[in-house]
């Protein structure tokens, strides 16, 4: 029986014209073409090239075998790609569910990735609270989805498989003209007089807040309550106050506004990817799930 492989080096050969071209084109060195040549000869049973000064030529029993290997090889391709679009990698859907910071800073980096390499994926995400995150993973709307959590607040259901992407670290935010705008870091234990100005209806960071503050010494003294991270960033910028985010929410900084690091004065938050436990991952959210995870191997 002919070797596949080995039809592939005669047709590489006789395109290419030289064991040197053929062998770059695959990728192998010139003696591992030569021994491949020759086991292919002793298997077709008579010589398939002419050696010469020149280089080679096909014999006609060469030419022939050269003729079926393009199209034996053509064909193998095209099963391949017929699988793959079977099993849903070149085409197919995929939903993933996201939240608003991650949305605006890390995911278009994967998506752009994604839509790179699966061009013919129809990618559909959802933006929503974590709790209608977590809903419409269990009620299988979405396929997988972005969350966060903090230490003391573990994502803890039986129901989902985490994967964590990466730590997002909390940063303070103050104006351009604050007395600590020219740091690169500074401790909670140095804001104690400072007015704050928080996330409205009980946001996560608000605990964020609580706990650094307290942890240094210190209650926070409110000014102002912000329904999202750009109103605040707003405050912010004229002085009102000062403000903890996650950093993927500080990606569209105001103009006026400072980001500076807390070190580990203030807790960060994980940021994961998760699906229903038991699922069966189509082709198309298994490559979804590791581009999140390539991206996030990069992401700062």
């Amino acid at each position: 029986m002919l070797d596949i492989k080995r039809l592939q080096i005669l047709l590489a050969i006789v395109e290419e014209g030289s064991v040197t071209s053929a062998a770059s084109a695959l990728g192998y060195t010139p003696s591992a073409i030569s021994q491949q040549l020759l086991r292919l000869e002793r298997e077709a049973g008579q010589p398939l090239l002419d050696r010469h000064a020149r280089g080679m030529t096909p014999t006609d029993a060469g030419l022939v075998l050269a003729t079926h290997a393009r199209k034996v090889l053509r064909q193998l391709a095209a099963a391949e790609s017929d699988l793959a679009d079977i099993a849903g990698v070149r085409r197919g859907s995929v939903t993933l569910g996201t939240f608003p910071t991650i949305g605006s800073s890390f995911l278009p980096l994967a998506v752009r990735r994604y839509k790179e390499l699966y061009p013919n994926i129809a990618l559909t995400i959802h933006s929503g609270r974590e709790d209608d995150l977590v809903r419409m993973l269990e009620e299988g709307k979405v396929a997988m989805s972005l969350l966060w959590d903090y230490a003391w607040e573990r994502v803890d259901n039986d129901e989902l498989v985490l994967t964590e992407l990466f730590t997002d670290p909390t940063v303070l935010l103050v104006g351009a003209t604050h007395r600590l705008a020219r740091r690169r870091t500074v401790r909670m234990a140095d804001l104690a007089e400072e007015p704050w100005i928080i996330r409205a209806g009980g946001h996560p960071v608000v605990e964020v807040l609580q706990r650094s503050a307290v942890a240094a010494g210190f209650n926070p003294t409110i000014a102002f309550q912000a329904n999202d991270y750009q109103e605040a960033q707003a405050m912010v910028s004229v002085g009102l106050g000062i403000a903890l985010a996650p950093r993927t929410a500080t990606v569209n900084q105001h103009p006026d506004v400072r980001v500076i690091s807390l070190g580990d004065t203030a807790p960060p938050r994980r940021i994961l990817v998760a699906h229903r436990t038991g699922r069966v991952r189509s082709a198309a959210e298994l490559a979804l799930h590791d581009v999140l995870v390539e991206t996030a191997s990069t992401y700062s």
